[in-house]
């Protein structure tokens, strides 16, 4: 099976080396993904078993993939009626280094409330109505997905490893957000110290705003719209919490309800004009090449994960790293290379006998597998979202973001077993 690793490794180095093979990081990532469950499935005693395998793996990847196209969707919709812009109106300094702030504290809480990828996607489109350069966009993107994988990782619904870890009963939402809260928080503000010496001088809207903005488009219709877009994504976790079903179908649902609002509040006017505001013409916006990205990606984790591959990860780091904290922290590592999903999933599975609920690894290990995961773009689904949307390139990211969330992710990590050690122990 060590045929797949070197599949996986040959993939991972040709979507870094995107620019220079010339050749887009989603047809990579696609043909990465099934090659590696083509060579497993050869390679294994039963086939059906492996089809078994890949048809379970399916049904969590579409939860993923439906949400993010359902978030992706319902942010066009909104900015197809200029939404955002009862939002930066609001927004008056043009320092930006205040904004660097504003932005990152703002995602910091949003995630913990909603969830790291969903607030990603809104704070992203939200700046790019707020800043015209480019290269400036890059990288506030930057500490948005880290200000993002921070929020999440305190919250039990704020990231889908610790969901898993609450549900799979390790953690407690009580206990986990009062641990966490403090080096999650630590995490972010030394990345944006850090950031900080970097941003310097003012900033400029970008020109294309006013023509942009639909000459019929009255503000009532642009605050219906804001307020419902909103109030669909702030509800998804409460939906999820009542009828315990996953957050895609909260998502589609408000989907299918923004719809209505939309042909409702356009439905006297003619279809040449309604037309820009349908989700069809949304659907035509969103990036589709970021989500088959993201298909390809998790298909070659998940053929690592079934084949038993990433246990043996987890099994290799237990029996040659005797310390906890040394445990945890390298899976936070190996996070920003392979999805923290199914790394979780296996140490979940490892270390469940070893640890009761509550206990300091299964906490530490919500921490760093979720805020690890922004030491590399593509390490989470919030770094995903912003390549996509930003065309942010891996090795401009590695240059630029990776060393700000690695030196977050290490203060956090000190913060944590010392406030461990002195208040908890």
């Amino acid at each position: 099976m060590g045929i797949i690793i070197i599949i996986f490794i040959l993939g991972y180095a040709a979507i870094a080396f995107e620019h220079g093979i010339r050749v887009n990081k989603a047809a990579v990532a696609l043909l990465t993904g099934v090659i590696c469950w083509t060579v497993y499935i050869f390679l294994s005693d039963s086939k059906a078993h492996v089809v078994d395998q890949l048809t379970a793996q399916f049904g969590e990847l579409s939860q993923i993939l439906f949400f993010l196209m359902g978030a992706m969707t319902i942010v066009e919709l909104i900015d197809a009626h200029n939404g955002f812009e009862i939002i930066t109106r609001r927004i008056k300094t043009t320092d930006k280094r205040t904004l660097l702030w504003i932005v990152a504290l703002l995602t910091f809480v949003l995630s913990a409330i909603l969830n790291n990828l969903t607030t990603a996607i809104v704070m992203i489109s939200l700046i790019r109505k707020l800043m015209g350069d480019r290269k400036e966009r890059m990288m506030m993107s930057g500490i948005i997905i880290i200000a993002a994988n921070a929020g999440g990782a305190w919250s039990p619904i704020g990231d889908v490893t610790t969901t898993m870890l609450w549900i799979g009963g390790q953690v407690t939402p009580g206990k986990l957000v009062i641990k966490l809260i403090l080096p999650s928080l630590v995490s972010l503000i030394v990345s944006l110290l850090l950031a900080q010496i970097m941003t310097k001088g003012s900033f400029q809207p970008p020109e294309e705003i006013a023509r942009d903005a639909p000459a019929s488009t009255n503000k009532l219709q642009q605050k219906i719209i804001l307020f419902t877009g909103v109030c669909i994504i702030l509800l998804v976790p409460i939906f999820q919490a009542i009828t315990a079903l996953p957050p895609v179908m909260g998502i589609l649902i408000g989907l299918a309800l923004i719809w209505i609002v939309t042909e409702i509040i356009h439905s006297d006017k003619d279809e040449q004009y309604r037309k820009q505001f349908t989700v069809a013409y949304a659907l035509r916006k969103i990036d589709t090449p970021s989500i088959l990205f993201f298909l390809g990606i998790l298909l070659a984790i998940a053929a690592l994960n079934s084949a038993g591959q990433l246990v043996k990860a987890t099994g290799w780091l237990d029996a040659h790293l005797k310390d906890e904290s040394a445990i945890a922290v390298s899976l936070g590592m190996v996070s920003s290379i392979i999805d923290n999903v199914p790394l979780v999933a296996a140490s979940m599975g490892m270390y469940d006998i070893r640890f009761p609920t509550d206990h300091y690894f299964w906490e530490f290990l919500a921490y760093t597998t979720g805020t690890g995961g922004s030491a590399l773009i593509i390490g989470s689904a919030a770094g995903v979202a912003a390549m996509g949307i930003e065309k942010i390139n891996f090795f401009w990211y590695l240059k630029n973001i990776s060393w700000l969330a690695l030196a977050g992710f290490f203060a956090g990590a000190v913060v944590y077993i010392l406030q461990h050690k002195l208040l908890f122990q």
